[in-house]
């Protein structure tokens, strides 16, 4: 039977979730609420590369991304910030939504898949 790696595992979700060379990522939201889009979307995005670093890949090996925006005509600011963490031609697949977020001052969330 293959292991199953939960990285800071709690009672209602864990932060990653590693099985079979594949590595789900929770919804990272941002720390910083007074942040505005760029700047919660830069936090995050921070975060997945703390993430996928942890499990032994990175932002090249991206597989699926959905994204939840507070207010959907964030979406270009949310983008610019995405297209410039990306690497060339490395863009996954990805749904982008708005969305009521759990605190309100949550304008972005984004939780992606990746491969090692």
């Amino acid at each position: 039977m293959s292991k199953i790696l939960r990285t800071e595992a709690g009672p209602v979700l864990s932060k990653a979730v590693e099985y079979h060379g594949f590595v789900y990522l929770q919804g990272v939201t941002a720390s910083d609420l007074a942040k505005d889009v760029s700047g919660q979307t830069a936090e995050i995005l921070a975060a997945i590369d703390a993430l996928l670093e942890a499990h032994g890949t990175d932002n090249t090996r991206l597989l699926h991304a959905q994204v939840w925006l507070k207010d959907i005509r964030d979406r270009e600011a949310m983008n610019r910030v995405w297209q410039a963490w990306l690497p060339a031609g490395g863009a996954p697949v990805r749904a982008c939504v708005e969305a009521s977020l759990a605190d309100p001052r949550h304008l972005v969330e984004i939780m992606v898949t990746a491969c090692k």
